[in-house]
């Protein structure tokens, strides 16, 4: 009996030591090196069916590799902010004081990280609707859970 609890103690301290590594947050991205090719405009958020929408402004910075910044913006307050670098992920909500992170493709639920890979000629992922209207104006939304961002770029 007692070794059986401290064979379980060992397994359930190997977990938790190696299981709950935080990833470090990404470097601040300087779009004004060279390669970023910058989208600004204006965008029209719909977290869910039936919620409310919120008007904001956007940023949309892409280079190549892969490497992308998203920020949402209702002024005077950065709403979300999303980048991928490498093989790496984040998405931050400063109203709520989160930050995630993650390694490996960006997960297709979150908008803010499909939204460049869109704007780079990929396809959908599952349950997302793509949309240009004009070379400016455009809409994506999640045929699922109702989440929708609408919005133009300025010229």
């Amino acid at each position: 009996m007692r070794l059986l609890l401290i064979v379980a103690v060992c397994c359930f301290l190997g977990v938790a030591v190696s299981g709950c590594r935080t990833l470090p947050p990404l470097p601040e991205a300087d779009l004004k090196q060279p390669g970023w090719v910058v989208r600004e405009g204006q965008a029209v958020w719909l977290q869910k069916r039936g919620g409310t929408e919120i008007a904001g402004d956007l940023l949309v910075a892409t280079r190549s590799g892969g490497d992308a910044f998203v920020q949402f913006t209702k002024n005077p307050f950065p709403m979300v902010t999303a980048r991928t670098s490498g093989t790496q992920w984040q998405i931050e909500s400063p109203l709520q004081n989160r930050r995630y992170t993650g390694r490996g493709h960006p997960p297709a639920r979150i908008i803010w990280l499909v939204l460049p890979q869109l704007l780079a000629d990929a396809p959908p992922p599952a349950d997302w609707s793509w949309k240009h209207f004009d070379q400016m104006k455009w809409r994506l939304s999640n045929q699922s859970t109702g989440e929708t961002l609408e919005g133009y770029f300025n010229e």
